[in-house]
């Protein structure tokens, strides 16, 4: 009797999860939506600061925009940028922030071969080599203008590590590679927790929590390693050493992020906490659905279990395009989880749209053979 109740409650729920079920988008559409959000961008310059951070997020998505569009709009336009900066990363010497726009800087010398866009960004990095900061502690206590000097943040992850990574895979110079990976994991074992497979933001989350009880972990701050974490093994050969070991981080974290992964299809802002942040949060979610596709279409993930939350993802990411292109409901520049007005954007989470939208086309394109 109690067998024959659980088999008609089963039996009941499947249309529920049938109806639920997301259709797999076409490549085309993938791309219509994408570069509909990127001309919308375009034509909506952000006021940053055009080697911030913020900017550099947005060049990165439409690098990879570029590298899929038929027209040659989004890759000039990224290039007019870097010709703009005369080719310069940020101000600060040692600060991630200001070298995240070697990414795009790269980027662009792998389609180009052109030196020229390369040289400023490759003397800076000769510079740390020599002459690397003095400062020895992650403690994000310390004065700011010291801490930054040390990829003491989450978000660091994503910014300079791979432009790191790239120039070694482009100049043949290991150094590069080395420098970064000792640095990685030098952030990671002060900021990552092995039980979450989460990282803090900074030490100054260490004793937080939410109002649930559960440690703080900003869902953007997450995501933003998460791109990071992809993007050096992008760059990173298949034969180096340390490869298993990003690999399983890799993993682990895709895991932690599927666990926290919304019925709405997105990531609130509060990763262990997203009914006290019930707003959609496209930026986090963005770099979420970039990381876990780009998983799937490299084989490092289970596609019958990933690609699911991947269709899902986008589909709820594309819901928060308004008709004029505009991606809405992209939380604000902070370092933690917030509450803000459901139609502000910013260009940073543009750029997660983007990325995420370049790795859901290929899976869309696999899927027609």
């Amino acid at each position: 009797m109690k067998r024959a109740i659980i088999l008609a409650a089963v039996l009941l729920c499947m249309p529920v999860f049938a109806a639920q079920a997301q259709p797999a988008p076409s490549a085309t559409e993938v791309l219509a939506t994408m570069e509909r959000v990127a001309d919308w961008q375009l034509a909506h310059p952000s006021s940053h600061a055009t080697t911030e951070w913020t900017q550099a997020a947005g060049y990165a998505g439409m690098m990879a925009l570029a590298n899929l569009s038929k027209g040659p709009r989004y890759r000039e336009a990224v290039r007019s940028m870097g010709e703009a900066n005369a080719w310069k990363a940020g101000p600060r010497t040692y600060h991630a922030d200001d070298l995240a726009v070697g990414q795009t800087y790269e980027a662009l010398y792998v389609f180009y071969k052109d030196p020229k866009i390369i040289a400023p960004l490759r003397e800076r990095l000769d510079f740390i080599l020599a002459t690397p900061s003095k400062v020895q502690s992650l403690d994000f206590q310390q004065k700011y203008d010291q801490v930054s000097e040390l990829w003491s943040w989450c978000d660091s992850l994503f910014m300079a590590p791979p432009v790191w990574v790239e120039m070694s895979a482009i100049t043949g110079d290991p150094r590069y590679r080395e420098f970064a990976i000792k640095d990685w994991w030098r952030t990671t074992d002060f900021l990552y927790d092995p039980a979450e497979h989460l990282y803090y933001r900074d030490s100054t989350y260490f004793n937080r929590r939410e109002a649930n009880g559960q440690k703080v972990f900003w869902s953007r701050g997450n995501g933003w390693v998460m791109a990071g974490l992809v993007r050096v093994l992008d760059a990173l050969p298949p034969q180096d050493p340390s490869r298993p070991r990003f690999e399983k981080l890799y993993r682990d974290m895709a895991q932690a992020a599927l666990k926290a992964q919304q019925p709405d299809g997105l990531w609130h802002a509060s990763l262990l906490d997203p009914q006290s942040y019930p707003l959609k949060e496209t930026s986090g979610s963005g770099f979420f659905t970039y990381a876990l596709a780009w998983g799937v279409n490299h084989k490092l993930l289970d596609r019958a279990e990933y690609e699911p939350a991947v269709v899902r993802a986008w589909s709820a990411l594309v819901a928060c395009v308004d008709k004029d292109g505009k991606l809405t409901h992209v939380q604000p520049i902070g370092s933690d989880p917030k509450s803000f007005a459901e139609d502000s954007t910013e260009v940073y989470g543009v750029g997660a749209f983007l990325l995420a939208g370049s790795e859901v086309y290929r899976i869309a394109e696999k899927g027609k053979h």
